[in-house]
Formats: C-alpha cells, structure tokens, sequence
C-alpha cells in the first residue's frame, strides 16, 4: 500500500462574454464581486484582511456532502490580471486558481478555475480523488455560469 501523498487536479473552463478586465476585477474583489460568483454550497464569506487582490484573507463555509466546513485562504496575484491564486491556510493546503486569458472574440474570456488538493496514495486516494471531482467540478461550472451572468450584468467593476 503507498501512503505517499500524491496531488490531484479538478479544473473546469469556460468562454465568458465579457472582456477579460471586467472579469478578473470580479474574480478579484472578495468584497464586492467574488460574492456574487460562488455557487450556493459557499456561504458566510467574511474578508479577514484586504479585500481586493493580493494580501486579501478570507474565510467561508462549504458544504460538503451535507456538513458545513469552515476554510481560511490568502490571495495571491502571481501574474496580476490573468492569475489569482487562493492558498488554503488551516486545512488540507489546497490551491486554487483563476486564470483569465483571451477568448474566441476580442470581447470574450476564456476562465479556467483548477484546484490542486493533496490526495492519501492507494485505494483510499482514488475514492478522495473520485469524490473530490465529483463535488468541485459541478460547483466550479455554476460558479463560472455566474460569473458569465454578472460579468455581463450591470455589476459596475
């Protein structure tokens, strides 16, 4: 049996009709913006620190197969306007990711959101690694159809 941790990828993408300014502005306000996105599993966002781009602090609750968690995470701008990077602080040091480059048409976005999370090796892994898609895949495309509807809202960023 290997007990070695091992990483693994959930990502999901999609083309935002809206120009890629406007949406990384609402990916990266956690005050006013990032809010609106998230799908209805996150709730009781609270900014510890900041509030737009790097050096933000948030807290939240997910719930997750029916039990409310609470996460931590800091923000990070590795390419500031295409990247935002959200690092989980208290439990797993999950890493999640926005990256915001040209879509099809001049006005469009493509967003990719991915999470790299820390998986048990073996058979337990494969069954984290199955349920791990299985919850955050659906969650990541609803949160990207909402950030389609606000983007091209009347959500001034």
């Amino acid at each position: 049996m290997n007990d070695k941790p091992e990483r693994h990828l959930i990502t999901a993408s999609a083309i935002i009709p809206a120009r890629r300014e406007r949406v990384y502005s609402i990916i990266a306000n956690y005050k006013d913006g990032h809010p609106r996105i998230v799908p209805k599993q996150f709730s009781d966002m609270v900014v510890e620190q900041g509030g737009v781009g790097a050096g933000t602090v948030i807290r939240f609750q997910m719930s997750v197969f029916g039990k409310k968690q609470t996460f931590r995470a800091a923000i990070t701008e590795p390419e500031p306007g295409r990247v935002l990077v959200e690092t989980d602080l208290d439990s797993n040091g999950a890493v999640t990711t926005f990256t915001i480059d040209p879509g099809t048409a001049p006005a469009d976005s493509r967003v990719t959101i991915s999470t790299v999370l820390p998986v048990r090796g073996g058979v337990l892994g494969l069954v984290e690694k199955k349920l791990s898609t299985l919850l955050l895949r659906p969650m990541y495309l609803q949160e990207l159809a909402n950030l389609a509807r606000v983007a091209t809202g009347p959500f001034a960023a």
